[in-house]
């Protein structure tokens, strides 16, 4: 059974992507990850901020910090712990190390000084780049239209400096999603990661403070990637994929049955270990052969909107025409 697929113009074994986190974050974990089944790692993300401070303290110009206020304390402690040059040498070391893609991450949201950085991710031996963008709309002051054109500028800064594949991973917070991610698929992208996962916040009762909900992703958040990979597969012009709430080899198939090229997993590995992609793995092969499928390419994106006889379900978003008990969208 051929579980093989191919994104951002890697050929790779099969559709787990192990996504950006503390799993990725060494050789040694990287390895392992390789050994377990992952077909390709996205690094741990490296933040825009720790790269300007790596600048302005290389250049030994101290106004790039001084505007972080509050901030510059613990970005310096970061960037000592952490630094820049570090962050190269993983890519160096686990290029040496492991047969699968590498694909580095830059967590950011403005396309400023940082952005000839990726230079350096190229010349290290990333085989892509992925962009972690979300810039918070809380600002009345500034339009829709302005934040999703940073979006844009990003883009278009990193595409001078570098040739390797460049995928964005974003959240679901825009007005006219369809056309604004299909815009972006036309801006010299070549993967669109669906979706983002950020901080939320919580209320302590106890305390009366503000606190965090937990870092893991749900289950039940996997669909808001099927919904939108599903109007967007074979409309877009590059690959998408699934990310958030991917969880067992079956949510795996209905990411593929929409139109994803592949997933990214974390969570699921961070409560099973990661022996648990051979898991997610054959519980894919055994649904597979069920259907007497013998490749990914044989289903994938088979109820996508552009394919099912009827997307109008992707689009309905109320009740009315839904029947809960029988769980099937009705006419």
């Amino acid at each position: 059974m051929d579980l093989s697929v191919t994104y951002m113009g890697l050929k790779i074994a099969n559709p787990i992507i192990v996504g950006s986190s503390g799993l990725t974050s060494t050789v040694d974990g990287i390895k392992h990850l390789e050994e377990s089944g992952a077909a390709a790692v996205v690094l741990k993300s490296l933040f825009e901020e720790e790269i300007l401070f790596e600048i302005s303290r290389a250049s030994g110009e101290g106004a790039v910090v001084n505007n972080y206020g509050e901030a510059a304390e613990y970005i310096r402690y970061y960037v000592r712990e952490e630094n820049v040059s570090n962050y190269l040498k993983l890519i160096e070391n686990a290029k040496k190390t492991v047969a699968i893609p590498v694909i580095a991450s830059i967590n950011c949201v403005s396309a400023g000084e940082w952005v000839n950085f990726a230079k350096s991710i190229e010349s290290a031996g990333a085989d892509a780049l992925e962009l972690n963008i979300f810039i918070m709309p809380s600002d009345p002051r500034i339009t829709s239209e302005a934040i999703e054109r940073r979006y844009f500028d990003i883009i278009a800064g990193i595409r001078t400096h570098v040739k390797i594949p460049l995928a964005l991973k974003i959240g679901y917070h825009f007005s006219g999603m369809a056309y604004f991610l299909t815009s972006l698929s036309s801006s010299g992208i070549q993967g669109l990661v669906l979706f983002n996962r950020f901080v939320s916040p919580d209320v302590d009762l106890k305390t009366l403070s503000l606190t965090a909900m937990p870092v893991y992703s749900a289950s039940i958040e996997l669909a808001h990637s099927l919904r939108w990979i599903g109007i967007l597969a074979g409309r877009v012009k590059c690959d998408l994929a699934a990310s958030t709430g991917v969880h067992d080899g079956l949510s795996l198939a209905k990411v593929l049955l929409v139109g994803a090229s592949c997933a990214q997993i974390a969570t699921a590995i961070y409560k099973n270990g990661a022996k648990y992609i051979e898991v997610m793995l054959d519980d894919l092969r055994t649904w597979m052969a069920s259907h007497s499928f013998r490749s990914i390419s044989d289903f994938r994106g088979k109820v996508s909107f552009k394919n099912i006889e009827d997307p109008i379900h992707y689009e309905q978003a109320q009740f009315m025409k839904y029947f809960s008990h029988h769980g099937k969208w009705m006419a």
